[in-house]
């Protein structure tokens, strides 16, 4: 009797995959359906426009401002502030979704556009006006925003100390329309100036970028050869694998989890969690960058799915009953992963991503 009840529980768990443990909500820009909670996460590196650009399309956010953050002038124009005399810094309001993307992966996102060592503006831009900040809305966000930051400094990534400050939200005043989405209303002048104020460059030389080369997805043919029938099904077909009966649900080893067939670098162990429900858990990708998400309808339910950017592999689900402050619980299946151990990264070609086992991080999971 007992043997057939799980046999029950199994298939139910295999037909609709890693259900939410909570609600079924929510999904993508154009596809995705949000749900009604809203956070803002405001903050400072350099150039609005360039700002807003970085944020636009992360899957999750609903809306990105551009204007001016703090300061001690109600309401200041561009001109204004421009003298650095107002105390107020250029930012982007990230309005998002957290059941969608988490406070922590925005702040991933932020860190990746500017240099946080940088005391006195940005890149070109010179002047108090241009320093970088994050402006906490309450407790948490604060938390979270100085726990990034330790662990940024501790990642030696950057040499030299973080600077950007991290203060309680005062105020934000919204630019002017011309200045809100600039990038996609002046592509040719905002590319120019991208190029050309030494930001792109410093992102590149230190981030690298979401390289397509690197990271092509091979022909039908050589899928078909190289993956087994299960990796196949789950990433081109959208299956799911048993769970508990999987290469990597209680794999406790440390090293980074890569597409199986790209080898963008997805998920660490240093996020990987003992959900109980058979199937490998974290609580927030490597790089936001290289996760797409989705509304996903099968089964009667609506469910976000996570899928790789240029292999556009079928992960796995995210739900919003996860631990921690973010409360967001990566579900991802064995078979489109691949593990690569601590000791071979370096090897493997994924040595940038050392940094996430600093022996002196403070990284809380």
């Amino acid at each position: 009797m007992k043997s057939k009840l799980l046999f029950i529980i199994i298939s139910s768990l295999i037909f609709v995959g890693c259900t939410n443990l909570k609600a079924q909500k929510k999904m993508t820009k154009d596809k995705l359906t949000y749900s009604s909670q809203r956070e803002t996460a405001t903050l400072a590196g350099g150039c609005y426009w360039c700002m807003d650009a970085a944020f636009e399309n992360i899957p999750g956010v609903t809306k990105v401002i551009s204007g001016f953050a703090g300061g001690h002038v109600k309401d200041p124009t561009y001109e204004e502030v421009s003298t650095g005399t107002t105390g107020a810094r250029e930012a982007v309001q990230v309005i998002f979704d957290p059941t969608i993307v988490s406070y922590s992966e925005i702040l991933d996102v932020y860190w990746k556009q500017f240099d946080p060592t940088d005391a006195t503006g940005s890149f070109v831009d010179r002047g108090s006006q241009y320093e970088s900040a994050i402006f906490y809305h309450n407790k948490t966000q604060k938390e979270l925003a100085e726990q990034s930051k330790e662990e940024l400094a501790h990642s030696g990534i950057f040499h030299k100390p973080i600077v950007t400050k991290i203060e309680k939200f005062t105020a934000f005043y919204p630019a002017t329309k011309d200045q809100q989405h600039f990038y996609r209303k002046s592509p040719i002048r905002y590319k120019f100036y991208h190029e050309h104020s030494g930001r792109e460059q410093f992102i590149m030389g230190v981030w690298g970028d979401k390289n397509v080369d690197k990271y092509k997805k091979p022909s039908e043919a050589k899928l078909k050869k190289e993956l087994t029938p299960l990796q196949y099904d789950v990433t081109q077909k959208n299956a799911t694998e048993r769970p508990f009966d999987n290469k990597y649900w209680d794999n406790h080893q440390k090293g980074i989890y890569v597409d199986v067939v790209t080898g963008e670098p997805l998920f660490s162990s240093t996020d990987k969690y003992n959900s109980g429900c058979g199937w490998p858990s974290f609580t927030q990708p490597i790089d936001p960058r290289y996760l797409e998400k989705k509304e996903d309808r099968s089964f009667g339910m609506k469910r976000i799915e996570v899928r790789s950017t240029f292999g556009n592999s079928h992960l796995g689900h995210v739900f919003d009953d996860g631990p921690g402050p973010n409360h967001l619980r990566y579900c991802i299946n064995s078979a489109s992963l691949r593990f690569i151990p601590l000791k071979d990264m370096k090897k493997e070609g994924y040595g940038e991503y050392l940094y996430l086992f600093k022996e002196d991080s403070s990284k809380k999971k």
